[in-house]
C-alpha cells in the first residue's frame, strides 16, 4: 500500500456518525457511481504525537482556524522490514493538507524521539523537522480502527470510507505491539468520511438526505481526549507526569 498512496495532498473530509442502517441504504445507492477501495477492507494504525500538556488536542478541541497534528500511521500492524508514515496533517478553514514520509518502523520512532541520523530530509523531512524542533511531542495515544472505502468511478478523487471497532490505548505506543485497545465508540456506530477535492457531487448529497445523516464535527483523536484521557492530563498538567 506504501507505494501508491500520495505523500501530499488537499482536500475537503467531511464526517458523519451512521448506523449499520444508514449505510445500508448510502452503500446501495453510491455503488452506482463508486467502485469498491482496491485493497478491500483493511486496519488502520495510528500513533498521535503531542506535548507534554496535551497542547495540540486541546487547541484542537477549540475549533480554531487553523490546526494541526503530527502522527505515526501503518496499514495493520508492522514487521521491522515494513514501512510506516511520519505525517503532518493540518487543517485551514475546512480544507485538510496531509504531509507525509516513508520509514522503516524502528527508524521512524528513533527520528520522532529526536535522533537526526534517520532524518528523512527532502522538504516534507524539513517541516517534519521543523514542527518537533517547535513543539517537542512525544508519543500519547494509539487508535485503531478497520475500514472499507469506496472510490469515485467518473470522480476518481472522490472517496468515502467506514470506520468501525474503533480502539484506542495510551499504553505500548509502538505500532509494532499489535491493534488491540478499548473500543473508542459504541458497536453499532460507524464513522463514514467523505473526501473530495472540491464541492460534493448533487447525487451524494441527495443520498445523503435520503438516509438522514448529517455532518458531525468528530476527531478520533479529540473524543478520545475528551471522554478518555483529560482527567488524567489534568492531573499531569497540575501535579506533573
Amino acid at each position: 500500500m506504501a507505494n501508491s498512496i500520495q505523500c501530499s495532498f488537499a482536500r475537503y473530509e467531511k464526517k458523519y456518525l451512521i448506523t449499520p442502517a444508514q449505510q445500508a441504504v448510502i452503500l446501495r445507492e453510491a455503488l452506482r457511481r463508486m467502485k469498491e477501495d482496491v485493497y478491500g477492507r483493511y486496519t488502520i494504525c495510528n500513533i498521535y504525537y503531542d506535548t507534554e500538556n496535551w497542547s495540540l488536542i486541546r487547541t484542537s478541541l477549540d475549533k480554531p482556524v487553523y490546526k494541526e497534528k503530527l502522527r505515526l500511521r501503518s496499514y495493520g500492524t508492522p514487521g521491522p522490514k515494513d514501512r510506516v508514515f511520519v505525517e503532518i496533517k493540518k487543517k485551514v478553514s475546512g480544507v485538510v493538507y496531509k504531509r507525509r514520509t516513508v520509514m522503516a518502523p524502528g527508524d521512524a520512532v528513533r527520528y520522532l524521539s529526536g535522533d537526526m541520523t534517520v532524518s528523512p530530509g527532502g522538504q516534507i523531512g524539513r517541516e517534519i523537522d521543523w514542527f518537533q524542533g517547535f513543539y517537542q511531542t512525544r508519543p500519547r495515544v494509539f487508535i485503531a480502527y478497520d475500514r472499507s472505502a469506496l472510490a469515485g468511478i467518473e470522480i476518481p478523487d472522490l472517496r468515502i470510507t467506514f470506520d468501525t471497532n474503533l480502539r484506542w490505548r495510551d499504553t505500548n505506543l509502538d505500532l509494532r505491539a499489535g491493534d488491540w485497545g478499548s473500543p473508542l465508540l459504541a458497536p453499532d456506530q460507524i464513522l463514514m468520511e467523505i473526501k473530495i477535492p472540491g464541492a460534493a457531487p448533487l447525487w451524494l448529497s441527495r443520498v445523503l438526505s435520503r438516509a438522514g445523516v448529517f455532518p458531525a464535527s468528530f476527531s478520533k483523536y479529540g473524543v478520545c481526549y475528551r471522554d478518555f484521557l483529560s482527567d488524567h492530563s489534568e492531573r499531569e498538567v497540575r501535579y506533573g507526569a
